[in-house]
């Protein structure tokens, strides 16, 4: 991505290091205003301990990121009023309502009387809580408590939302009318980070970033990090599973390969002819199998993007 596009985040060299410990090493980011810009990693890879830094929570032990124009740490107290967080533990106040959780937080961002009152009363609509007003929060569903997370965070109109794996612990529906939210925030002007680790959500972003043990690893659109894999993915038919895949780890150039039902799905290095190779193997173990090409998906992104041995320290475009 060109710096000459408008950006609503720029970081640089950015590294956090505690004590012995590199969480963060020489990650530039580059993320578009208005865009839903996808933060992808395992468990300790680093996504957590950037996001705390990029919205200032966290000083760096290196590098520069500048966020809606402000220097940060420098400017991080001029950021807080424009921007909007969320994890996954859904921060709301279980013994009050509905209303009061969203009238409290207006209260706390010293929005007045009568634009919160306004405020609460279009997000109480926009995000279906019309009938719920007075319901304890501690009383809601998972999508009832994430979506009253997510109108707490946006009560002020922020700039800029920060979810930090926010759908880990709901349902799919919950989830896909989530998503719909975002969108319509990101239209709205909104620009979004967000962390996942699930592949269907980061299907939805606009653009992705990979971190792996701290690293960038790729940064891309969906399109453009599947398209990186064409040639290297291939799909197997086999009538023993099990040992074809037995057989198929063990061939030179193959990084995985994962059972789905009856049904194989390797993942390749690059160069050569990767079906003639596998089916050459098959013949010799004596095992009858259908092999043929098949699309790449994030997950095969993924996996050829963190999978230890893998990585040859160059960055996905």
């Amino acid at each position: 991505m060109s710096d000459a596009a408008p950006l609503a985040i720029r970081a640089r060299g950015l590294g956090k290091r505690f004590g012995t410990l590199q969480a963060v090493d020489g990650v530039d980011l580059s993320v578009p205003h208005a865009h839903v810009y996808g933060f992808l990693g395992p468990n300790g890879s680093g996504k957590s301990t950037t996001i705390r830094m990029l919205c200032g929570l966290l000083t760096p032990s290196a590098g520069q990121i500048e966020v809606l124009g402000l220097r940060i740490p420098e400017q991080a107290e001029a950021l807080r009023r424009r921007i909007g967080y969320m994890t996954q533990k859904f921060s709301l106040y279980d013994d009050l309502t509905v209303r009061e959780n969203l009238e409290f937080l207006a209260a706390v961002h010293d929005i007045a009387r009568a634009p919160a009152k306004q405020r609460v009363e279009e997000l109480v609509a926009r995000y279906h809580f019309d009938d719920r007003q007075t319901q304890l929060a501690g009383t809601l569903s998972g999508g009832q408590r994430q979506r009253l997370a997510l109108a707490g965070a946006v009560i002020h109109e922020p700039e800029l939302l920060f979810l930090d794996e926010p759908t880990s612990a709901v349902d799919p529906e919950s989830r896909r009318d989530f998503w719909e939210k975002l969108f319509e925030l990101a239209d709205g002007g909104t620009t979004i980070l967000v962390s996942t680790h699930l592949m269907d959500e980061a299907e939805r972003c606009h653009r992705l970033a990979i971190l792996d043990h701290g690293i960038l690893v790729a940064d891309g659109t969906p399109a453009e990090l599947t398209g990186a894999l064409d040639g290297r993915t291939v799909m197997i038919e086999a009538g023993q599973p099990r040992q074809a895949q037995r057989t198929l780890t063990a061939v030179p150039g193959v990084i995985s390969v994962a059972q789905i039902g009856n049904s194989l799905r390797v993942l390749a290095a690059a160069g050569g002819d990767t079906v003639k190779q596998l089916q050459d193997a098959l013949a010799q173990a004596g095992l009858q199998a259908e092999v043929a090409a098949t699309p790449p998906n994030l997950e095969d992104v993924f996996v050829a993007a963190t999978r230890p041995g893998t990585r040859t320290g160059e960055r996905a475009a």
